[in-house]
């Protein structure tokens, strides 16, 4: 039972994907030594010498080497998925797609901008439900796919792995914050969109293994049905 627990734990390696018992071993404060993977022979994670911008730049690249690095060996995705993780990252995700909604809906709104705060209140609780609702549709088409598309054997907890991988690697997202403070043409969120959801192929793939092709059908079906389910709101009376 404790051998099981601590497989289960196991880092991984980031360029063959196999469990390995130990990524460094630590002789002092400072001083370490990388170890070598079983399978491959190769360093098992050489990012953790690594400073945090080559990290993002390597995962802004979509190299699935950071992104195991950062599923497998930073969050420890695959041992024990803490829930409330999840929650924070889908609440998250949430109010990021709201946000985006907002800001691509905001030349309608400047036409009308003398409103009184009960108006402001009702629009703000009414993207937050667009955005919740479209992201419900966006989960259950993605989950789906992995089901029935990639044919993941049923386990709730892979699937939670699977559902929080893919939302962590959305975080391209937070750069819709920005136009908090910059402005951008309307084309920039369109780019957002479609560089999530290259990541999440990403993520997805590393997370189940499967090719890619598959990934992309899964992916795609998910974001099109949630901006479908978006449009449909929007245009909504």
């Amino acid at each position: 039972m404790g051998d099981a627990n601590i497989e289960g734990e196991a880092p991984r390696c980031v360029g063959c994907g196999r469990r390995v018992k130990t990524l460094f071993v630590q002789y002092s404060p400072g001083n370490i030594r990388l170890m070598k993977c079983d399978n491959c022979k190769a360093i098992a994670d050489p990012y953790i010498e690594c400073e945090f911008m080559i990290i993002l730049i390597d995962l802004i690249l979509h190299k699935t080497r950071a992104y195991r690095h950062l599923l497998f060996n930073k969050l420890h995705i695959g041992s024990s998925l803490d829930k409330g993780i999840l929650y924070q990252s889908i609440l998250v995700h949430i109010v990021l797609d709201a946000f985006r909604i907002s800001v691509s809906e905001g030349n309608k709104a400047d036409k009308n901008s003398s409103r009184s705060m009960l108006t402001t209140i009702f629009i703000c609780s009414e993207v937050l439900g667009n955005s919740l609702l479209g992201n419900v549709v966006f989960m259950a088409i993605l989950l789906l796919g992995v089901r029935y598309i990639l044919k993941l054997s049923f386990d709730i907890m892979r699937y939670r792995e699977v559902l929080l991988a893919v939302i962590i690697s959305s975080y391209f997202k937070l750069f819709l914050l920005t136009m908090m403070v910059w402005e951008f043409p309307s084309s920039a969120i369109f780019i957002v969109e479609i560089f999530v959801l290259s990541s999440n192929v990403v993520a997805l793939r590393v997370m189940t293994q499967f090719p890619k092709a598959h990934c992309v059908g899964v992916c795609f079906a998910a974001h099109t049905a949630k901006h479908l389910t978006e449009r449909w709101l929007l245009r909504t009376p």
